[in-house]
């Protein structure tokens, strides 16, 4: 399968791994209140290219454990101001979004891969996308956000993730998305304990066995504080630190808050190999 994903305006190439700055424009994402102006969004988007980032994410509504949704108009008006300010900047832009008119409005508004952590599961979702030229994340979450973490459990966590994302890749498939669009995502810390993501971070070379591109995000989530007793607004070395072991067993693009730290790290393996 080709290396290079097919990307809305460009086509990024996967051979190296690629680095994804989040963009949250939420008062109640579970890192602290996000860019809550189009101005704020935009100097922290130059930020993050300016240390090294490859994608730029952006995230209208929160999905941390215990997350209510927000309304599709106010997500819009999050969202659709800060695409258009981004496009500019020259990377490929994602949306993180579960919403079909979300995905749709931000597509219009040059956005260039829908990131969706409910898999184009929601009504209108995949008609929303499939006919457009956006790569697509698809990410395994158990339940939903407001309760995924209350009692999570599994027969076989890596097979039944592997399962669900191979379910999901195939409805893509058969309603004409190209394989070069695919992206998937294991889904650490939705609807998974901390034995759970670290089942997963091992075996994640086992998720790649079908080709498609993997997509990971653990920066500063619980799984992480669990490990290192930190705070979440502390866990910089640690984040960086498991993005460099997902990139080791076959991530090809790597979300983060902190992209500076995590471009380093990468840099050394880069240099080592």
């Amino acid at each position: 399968m080709s290396s290079v994903l097919v990307c809305g305006r460009f086509e990024v190439d996967l051979d190296e791994p690629r680095i994804m700055a989040i963009i949250n424009v939420t008062p109640d994402s579970f890192s602290g209140p996000g860019y809550l102006s189009r101005d704020a969004a935009l100097r922290a988007a130059e930020q993050a290219v300016a240390e090294g980032a490859d994608f730029l994410d952006i995230g209208g509504e929160s999905s941390r454990p215990g997350a209510q949704s927000v309304s599709e108009q106010e997500e819009l008006d999050r969202v659709l101001p800060v695409v258009e300010a981004l496009v500019p900047l020259g990377l490929p832009i994602s949306v993180d979004t579960v919403k079909s008119a979300v995905m749709r409005e931000s597509i219009a508004a040059g956005a260039d891969m829908i990131n969706d952590i409910a898999a184009f599961r929601a009504p209108g979702a995949l008609e929303a996308v499939k006919d457009s030229k956006v790569a697509l994340c698809v990410m395994h979450m158990q339940g939903e956000p407001g309760t995924m973490q209350v009692s999570p459990s599994y027969g076989d966590v890596l097979q039944d993730v592997r399962s669900f994302l191979d379910q999901r890749v195939g409805v893509l498939r058969k309603a004409g998305v190209a394989v070069e669009r695919i992206v998937v995502d294991p889904g650490f810390g939705f609807g998974k304990t901390l034995a759970h993501n670290v089942a997963l971070l091992k075996a994640l070379a086992l998720l790649r066995d079908d080709g498609f591109p993997l997509l990971v995000g653990m920066s500063r989530k619980t799984m992480l504080g669990e490990i290192s007793g930190r705070p979440v607004g502390d866990r910089l070395v640690i984040g960086a630190a498991a993005a460099l072991v997902a990139v080791q067993n076959g991530a090809r693009i790597v979300r983060t808050h902190d992209v500076g730290a995590t471009r380093d790290v990468l840099r050394l393996w880069d240099r080592l190999r």
